[in-house]
């Protein structure tokens, strides 16, 4: 009896602004990326220092929507890894600087499948970054793939 072959579930690395300009307005590519990871569509990840600068950001720019994220975040099947080590930055800021660096080296850390993120300084160092394992894609980019 022949067993069905598990698709594999893309795990996708969600850049702060992406979370951030979905919470904001569900219309957008980031919006739809949002609802595709509430959905399971795909395994959304992030890390530590990502969900502190959301949390940071939405209380700062966007107080009415900390209840929006509060059950997003209860609800969204998310994994959050572990910030990066110092050295891993270190060499990631050299290809994407050392503002983006954490996230670059958090996502490859976390083996994801991509990085999705609407950061112009990410998406002018993705083939740079893509010598070194990580694939950046916006979030339009992210939807046309078909991935989630």
């Amino acid at each position: 009896m022949g067993q069905r072959a598990e698709e594999k579930r893309i795990r996708a690395f969600l850049d702060s602004n992406v979370i951030f300009s979905g919470l904001r307005s569900d219309t957008g590519p980031p919006g739809a990326v949002i609802e595709r990871a509430a959905r399971g569509g795909f395994s959304p990840v992030v890390s530590r220092q990502v969900l502190e600068e959301v949390v940071r950001v939405v209380a700062a720019k966007l107080h009415d929507a900390l209840p929006s994220l509060h059950a997003l975040l209860l609800n969204m099947p998310l994994e959050v890894c572990e910030d990066p080590d110092p050295g891993a930055v270190a060499a990631w800021a050299r290809i994407v600087g050392k503002d983006d660096a954490p996230i670059a080296a958090a996502a490859v850390t976390a083996e994801v499948d991509c990085l999705v993120s609407g950061d112009g300084h990410f998406l002018k160092a993705r083939e740079a970054a893509a010598k070194r394992g990580l694939r950046i894609v916006s979030p339009s980019e992210f939807l046309s793939a078909g991935w989630g």
